[in-house]
Order: C-alpha cells, then sequence, then structure tokens
C-alpha cells in the first residue's frame, strides 16, 4: 500500500496516510492545490495538482488523462526513459482525470476537515486550568496597558481623574478585549488560545468541526454563567461525561487534544503534560502564597 506524506500552511509534514485518506483531505479542503505531498519513489515534493489525476480529480474534456504509474524498476520500462522518472501519463486512466499541465482552479475555502471514528481524549478541569492561567496572564498584562492608557487620554480629554473610573474603564477594556481574544483564537486555525496551544488542547463543535468566530463570542459570555453560580459551571468539567463546563454545554462545544478529530488520533495525551504540570504548581505555589499573606493581615488586624 503507497504511503503519502503532505505538509501543512506552517510547512510541517504529516503522514503517512494512504492513498483513499489523501483523497479524502482534498476533498474536505485540507490538502489544496499548492499543497506539497510525497511519496517513496518520487525525487522531490510536489504539488498536489502535479499529482492531482493519480486520485481521481477530473479537468475540462478533451484533455489527455492521467494516472500516478510508479516506476519500479528501469529495466520493465522503456530503457530510454527518463531515470529519475517516478510517475508517468497514462491514457484513459479514468473518467474525469487530467493533465498536470492544465491550470490549476481555484480552492474554494472550506470548513477544515475532520475525522470520525478514532478515539478523542476530552480535556478535563486541571489542562482546561493550565490554560486559563496562561491566557488570563496575557489578558491581564494587556488590559492594564491598553485600559491604562484610555483611561489616561479620557482623562487628558476632560473626564478627571478618578480611582473608581479608572477601574471602570480597564474593567470595561479587560472584558471587550477578552471577548475578541477568545474567540478569534478558538475561531483560528488552531482553534485554540495561546493557553491552550501550550498544554495541547483545542476548542472545537460537537461534530469536531471549528467554531465560527461569533460562537466564540458567545461562548465567552456563557462564562460569566458559569462564574456566577460560585464558580460550579467551571469546575462541571471534571464531572461531566465529556468534559464539558456549563458554558461548553450552552454553546454545544467540547475541548479535546490538540489531535481529537485528525488522522493522528494516536498522537493525543491522556496525561497532563509538562507544561500543565508547571503552570499547576506556580497557581497553586501563588495561591497558597496568597492565602498566608491574607492570614497574617487578618492576623495583624486584630492583635492591633
Amino acid at each position: 500500500m503507497t504511503e503519502w506524506y503532505y505538509t501543512d500552511a506552517r510547512q510541517t509534514r504529516h503522514g503517512p496516510v494512504t492513498q483513499d485518506a489523501l483523497r479524502q483531505l482534498r476533498q474536505d479542503g485540507v490538502v489544496g492545490d499548492s499543497t506539497r505531498v510525497w511519496r517513496e519513489g518520487l525525487a522531490d515534493w510536489q504539488p498536489f495538482r502535479e499529482l492531482a489525476a493519480a486520485f481521481g480529480f477530473g479537468a475540462p474534456s478533451g484533455l489527455e488523462t492521467w494516472a500516478l504509474e510508479p516506476v519500479a524498476s528501469r529495466d520493465a520500462q522503456d530503457p530510454h526513459a527518463d531515470p529519475d522518472a517516478s510517475w508517468r501519463p497514462i491514457t484513459g486512466a479514468g473518467g474525469g482525470a487530467h493533465s498536470p499541465y492544465a491550470p490549476p482552479t481555484a480552492n474554494v475555502a472550506r470548513a477544515a476537515a475532520r475525522i470520525h471514528g478514532g478515539d478523542v481524549v476530552f480535556a478535563g478541569f486541571r489542562k482546561r486550568l493550565a490554560a486559563y492561567a496562561i491566557d488570563a496572564l496575557i489578558i491581564g498584562i494587556a488590559s492594564t496597558l491598553i485600559g491604562g492608557m484610555a483611561y489616561e487620554l479620557l482623562a487628558v480629554g476632560g473626564f478627571g481623574r478618578d480611582f473608581w473610573r479608572e477601574q471602570l474603564v480597564v474593567n470595561l477594556v479587560s472584558i471587550a478585549l477578552s471577548a475578541f481574544y477568545f474567540a478569534w483564537f478558538h475561531a483560528a486555525y488552531a482553534m485554540a488560545t495561546p493557553g491552550k496551544m501550550a498544554v495541547g488542547i483545542k476548542v472545537v463543535h460537537l461534530d469536531g468541526a471549528r467554531i465560527s468566530f461569533l460562537r466564540g463570542i458567545g461562548r465567552y459570555f456563557a462564562t460569566i454563567l458559569s462564574s456566577m453560580i460560585l464558580m460550579i459551571g467551571f469546575l462541571m468539567a471534571g464531572f461531566t461525561q465529556r468534559k464539558q463546563a456549563l458554558h461548553d454545554m450552552v454553546c454545544d462545544t467540547l475541548v479535546v487534544d490538540r489531535w481529537a478529530f485528525t488522522d493522528r488520533p494516536e498522537l493525543q495525551r491522556r496525561e497532563l503534560g509538562t507544561v500543565t504540570v508547571v503552570v499547576l504548581v506556580l497557581v497553586a505555589s501563588l495561591t497558597g502564597l496568597g492565602l498566608l499573606v491574607l492570614l497574617g493581615l487578618l492576623g495583624i488586624a486584630a492583635f492591633s
């Protein structure tokens, strides 16, 4: 069985996959005309369009049809053939195939491919907590800087300076920035924020598809509902069947391993991972230190 490899937009190699699987990836839009593919026997990586006929993709009628024919031995072929040739045209190779020299057609953007039937590892509460801690740090720093600048501009504009007004501006900026941050990253190619990418998880629709930006916005504001009930909505991720928090149930989303719903489900990891463990230790240490400081301040206040 021929095994194929292909690269993504980041030039990361994927595979091996069977020819049928690569054909399905092309139909799903994961592999495009310009995606570079390779198999044993090819001298170099080739754009998919150059080998498309081998996978049965059609072209305008009247053109010579082509198919991929491995050259196992020069002795079995024309002795005058190109020694570097690893495939050659075969006319009448099947209806709809086309010449690799035909102009490439536009690659219509479609939803990211999702492969069902494999094992799916759901992200539990601890991985999600570690990811959120990283994202909260990023958003906190950005909100403080942007919110502070916005407050200064308002103050200079005649709104005056006041502590509570400053807190209001910073919080409003934080909410707007957080909504955009989570929605944009969850709807992007990786389907994950920097925090989730660090721990190796992503957010998907119930069927494994990438969520839309608007659903991402809704999911962010649904987290407010999870917070309002004493954070129980978040804790539900540790006990529900598919590790869904309350806001996941509201928005029909799942948080899964980064390799879930892909052609490499065997790469999924059930263990926490080094990044998750380190972040959780830091969170626990800082929380414990904060509680000690608080207890110390309460003790000083009680004896003063």
